[in-house]
């Protein structure tokens, strides 16, 4: 029995968005707060909170892209084809938070607020980007002789456009916990208020594209409450309500990083949502991953990197929060 590749580099490739979403939706998710944050100081101690690990957490959009065109080539072309605008966009958004999350350090006072506005709106558009990206691809993609045949803003949809809107829900969750974490005084306590409606909000937008998805798409309906399927997929739901359930039980409480920890769980109960929801399609609603697959040489070529680079990432990455870890102060930080 041989071994499945387009199985293994699935598994990495789900793997690596996931450390992506997890680790740049608190990032972004800072930007996202901006807004309801006024105190020059309180703003540099959120951006503070993030400052050293900030850039590195992109490496797992890059690894998951670069992945994508080695491995599975049909869904690269196709998928961004497909999405080529909100790809562009979330580019954008993020090259353009970027540039503002250095140059507002750097800003005298007369020009900080520029920026502050720079960093927020570079945030949403890339969060907003991410989002209507995610509701294309649950919607589906045309293809027609192995090319994408659809139209250039076919991801433009009422779900699509609602799931964008779920993901910054969702970042400014991971945000304000993060920030309950890290911060402490005034602020810790603001974002213990601000991440209780943002929780109710999330699991609102959690349940809302949880009956849409399967009154849209007869198959994911299939796949969730046909039997014994509605068995063991069960967990995730009521794993979903109790997890809501400890993320406002531990802002009451004071703790510090438990709501952050239970707000990680509930992003990745929603990502194992939507795998569950449209495996083993890579290219929705029909294209598996083995059809979509390279040759087995590519695969098992570019196997060999990856197994080699991934502990590495893994580990600078764990030491650099490791370094990093504690309360951020008013006054410390990046210079």
């Amino acid at each position: 029995m041989g071994i499945d590749l387009p199985l293994i580099w699935a598994i990495i490739i789900g793997f690596g968005l996931m450390m992506y979403v997890i680790m740049d939706g608190f990032d972004l998710g800072i930007g996202i707060l901006f807004p309801f944050v006024h105190d020059r100081h309180d703003r540099d101690t959120m951006v503070n909170s993030v400052a050293p690990v900030w850039d590195g957490n992109e490496t797992w959009l890059v690894l998951g892209g670069a992945a994508l065109l080695a491995v599975f080539p049909l869904a690269y072309s196709v998928i961004l084809s497909a999405l080529y605008l909100p790809i562009v966009l979330m580019l954008g958004g993020l090259i353009w938070r970027g540039v503002a999350f250095e140059f507002r350090f750097k800003a005298d006072e007369a020009h900080k607020p520029f920026w502050d506005k720079a960093f927020a709106l570079g945030s949403y558009v890339a969060t907003l980007s991410q989002g209507f990206a995610i509701g294309a691809f649950i919607n589906g993609f045309k293809v027609a002789d192995g090319a994408y045949s659809g139209g250039g803003l076919d991801w433009l949809t009422p779900f699509s456009l609602f799931t964008g809107l779920g993901l910054v829900v969702a970042y400014a969750l991971l945000g304000s916990t993060w920030l309950v974490m890290k911060t402490e005084g005034a602020l810790q306590h603001r974002m213990r208020l601000l991440a209780q409606p943002v929780t109710m909000a999330m699991l609102a937008m959690i349940a809302i594209v949880s009956l849409w998805t399967p009154l849209a798409h007869p198959a994911v309906a299939a796949r969730w409450f046909s039997l014994p399927n509605i068995v063991f997929f069960a967990p995730v739901p009521i794993l979903v309500l109790l997890s809501t359930w400890a993320i406002l039980r531990t802002l009451r409480r004071d703790s510090h990083s438990a709501p952050f920890l239970f707000a990680l769980f509930l992003l990745f109960l929603g990502y194992s949502g939507l795998a569950i929801s449209l495996w083993p399609n890579i290219i929705p609603p029909s294209i598996s991953i083995w059809d979509a697959a390279a040759p087995p040489q590519s695969m098992g070529f570019t196997l060999v990197g990856a197994l080699f680079i991934i502990p590495f990432i893994l580990g600078y990455t764990a030491w650099s929060y490791y370094v990093f870890r504690g309360k951020v102060r008013t006054g410390e930080g990046y210079h």
